[in-house]
Order: C-alpha cells, then structure tokens, then sequence
C-alpha cells in the first residue's frame, strides 16, 4: 500500500469521526431535551443537520446511537475531571470541587421537562458504561488524594484514598439529584470536600493547620 492511499484512509478515517462526535453532540442536547422514549432518530438527525439515512449510517438504531452518546459525554466529563484533578498549582480542595462539578454538575438543570426517563433509560441501556467510568473517577479522585498529606491523617483510621473517595463521590451524588441549580450544587460539593480537608487537631508541640492546603 502506498504512503498516499495510507494518508487518504487516515483523512477518511479522521473525517468520520470529526462527524460521528457532531452527531453525538447534537444527540446529547436532544436526548437532555425529551429523554429517550419521546426522542426519534428523526429528531438527532433534524438537530444535526444530517439526512435519517446519514445518521443511521453511524448508528445502527436509537439504542445504538443512545449508549455511543453517553459514552461519549461521560468520556468528556472524565477528560475534564481527570484534568482537574491533575493540577498540582491548586489546592485538593478547590481541585476535588472542580473535578466533581465537571463530573457531575455540568448539565445539572439543563434536561428538559420530557427527560425524566433519561436516568432509568440510562441504567438500563448504558448500565456498565456508568459503573465503568465511575470506577474511572474514583480511582482519580483516590490518587488525588493518595498524594495528598491527608493520609498522614486518615491512614491512622484505617481509611484509604479509596474509601474516601468513593464516600465522596456518593455524597455528591446525592447531592445532585437535590440541587436544584449547578451553582447550588457547586456550593454543596465545596461544603462537603472542606469538611474532608478540615483542620485537624495538632500533634504536640505543633499548631494545627489544614491536611489540604499548602
């Protein structure tokens, strides 16, 4: 095979999947728009620009084309996260509320009033994708704060990064299913990542000082 026929295949390879991520990203907003029963083929489609026979030459059918787009957008938000999570210029503190809010509070507020089946359309179609990703996000948190001077704290309890991250990563959960705005629940992830790097009681001759900061 010639170098030109390998570069055009690479061209063709690179074009669809520039197109099949702009399908995708217009399916996210239909999809948040009228959750998945009300949602057709015709209507990604339609938001994309693209002829039915277009989208289906990507996507075998709805079920197809829904769990490609949640995969998609979880890979997003994980990129987003795993990069907060990774700079070392800020505090734990303020890096675990940025990592949650990429993870989870990003399109709080955002799904449309015919969406409500989207959580349960998505456990059901999507169930492992979740679990996986999910997994993916702890072990970014854990290593955060594995690396932290947490541990010289919490190791004395016998917790581990693991733990406390996956702890974490329920309350937020919890927490975003009870915000009723991203802000809101920006501001309650905060609360909940102080309580985790709150001052600890100093050890003798020492003066007390927080386990995340400096």
């Amino acid at each position: 095979m010639s170098i030109m026929t390998v570069m055009a295949a690479q061209g063709v390879s690179r074009t669809t999947e520039t197109r099949r991520r702009a399908l995708l990203d217009a399916a996210i907003e239909v999809f948040a728009r009228f959750g998945y029963r009300k949602t057709s083929m015709d209507d990604v489609a339609r938001a994309a620009g693209v002829s039915r026979q277009g989208l289906y030459l990507h996507f075998a059918d709805k079920e197809d084309l829904f769990r490609a787009t949640v995969q998609h957008g979880l890979r997003a938000h994980l990129a987003a996260a795993v990069a907060a999570l990774a700079d070392e210029t800020q505090s734990l503190e303020s890096r675990l509320v940025t990592a949650f809010d990429e993870w989870l509070g990003r399109r709080i507020g955002m799904a449309g009033a015919g969406a409500s089946d989207l959580i349960e359309s998505s456990g059901a179609l999507a169930g492992t994708i979740l679990s996986e990703h999910g997994a993916r996000f702890d072990k970014a948190v854990a290593h955060a704060i594995s690396t932290s001077p947490l541990m010289a704290v919490y190791a004395r309890a016998k917790l581990t990064p693991m733990h406390l991250a996956r702890t974490l990563h329920a309350t937020a959960r919890g927490l975003k299913h009870s915000s009723a705005s991203r802000e809101e629940f920006t501001a309650s992830v905060a609360i909940a990542a102080r309580m985790l790097c709150a001052p600890r009681p100093p050890a003798a001759g020492r003066t007390g000082s927080s386990t995340c900061r400096g």
